[in-house]
């Protein structure tokens, strides 16, 4: 009797081992981000306006998919069809470049993000950033799932938010070094779902994070499939020119200078408006 019972244990013991370490899933991630944009009557008028906020609101409204496992996750952007923007209306939103394809291994402190700019495609690696979480006495529910808060501070620029319509670019302005505000980063991570990461950039927490607010933008989980049928498979992105993170923003700044310049030379064509997006923060 005392045999079986230990044998029963050992089992017990070895099948909870295994299945932690097959363990994975799938978590679809809805992006939202808080447009709060003054404009210039004489630019452009109601119904101008209204069509540009709505093409807005469209670009910063996607949605991810988290697929994951004890040490590592792959997040990436479920593409639908790109909505079409107004007649005779080129839009260009002035905002970093954001990662296509990213990897982060939790168990080596890394990450690789594939990241296309301006038709150029760069890999980034490096080691993953390191989040000072405070954790919360507060709780909420996200789905089926109770969650806990977590917060952080994090310093970003004072940019203030614009819609300019065919203006010239004001270099003094392109040239200054901004001023910085401190923000609170807020997220809710579920010790349901024992894993170490998040979506986006954001991981460090003793379990999946499942809602994040970093200030300018919110990220909510909408769907999740813990051990799906077909396995998942975590490929690590190796498409693409090499860079570390330091290198890759400064890529990316030059190339919105040029671009921004590009189009300052066009506005004159007469062939199209064009509405430039400036996001603060």
């Amino acid at each position: 009797m005392n045999r079986t019972f230990i044998l029963f244990s050992m089992l017990s013991v070895l099948f909870i081992t295994v299945n932690a370490q097959d363990f994975q899933g799938m978590a679809t991630y809805k992006t939202k981000r808080k447009l709060d944009i003054p404009v210039d009557s004489t630019q452009m008028n109601s119904d101008m306006y209204k069509r540009v906020t709505e093409m807005l609101k469209k670009q910063f409204e996607k949605t991810y998919v988290l697929s994951f496992d004890k040490g590592a996750s792959l997040y990436k952007e479920d593409k639908g069809l790109e909505a079409p923007q107004a007649a005779g209306m080129r839009m260009v939103v002035m905002t970093a470049g954001q990662s296509d394809i990213l990897y982060k291994n939790i168990k080596e402190n890394r990450f690789t993000s594939q990241s296309e700019v301006l038709g150029k495609i760069f890999l980034v690696k490096d080691e993953l950033e390191t989040h000072d979480w405070t954790l919360e006495n507060e709780t909420k529910h996200i789905g089926d799932y109770t969650c806990h808060k977590a917060t952080k501070k994090r310093m970003i620029p004072i940019v203030e938010s614009r819609i300019s319509f065919n203006e010239a670019i004001d270099r003094e302005e392109e040239e200054q070094e901004p001023e910085m505000k401190e923000v609170t980063v807020t997220a809710w991570y579920t010790m349901q779902i024992p894993v170490n990461s998040g979506p986006g950039r954001f991981h460090g927490l003793p379990g999946l994070i499942l809602e994040v607010n970093d200030g300018e933008e919110t990220i909510v989980c909408s769907k999740i499939v813990l051990n799906p049928e077909n396995k998942v498979t975590l490929n690590e992105p190796s498409k693409g020119k090499e860079v570390n993170r330091e290198d890759f923003n400064k890529i990316v700044q030059q190339k919105m200078k040029e671009q921004r310049e590009k189009y300052e030379h066009r506005r004159h064509d007469g062939n199209s408006q064009r509405v430039e997006i400036r996001i603060g923060g």
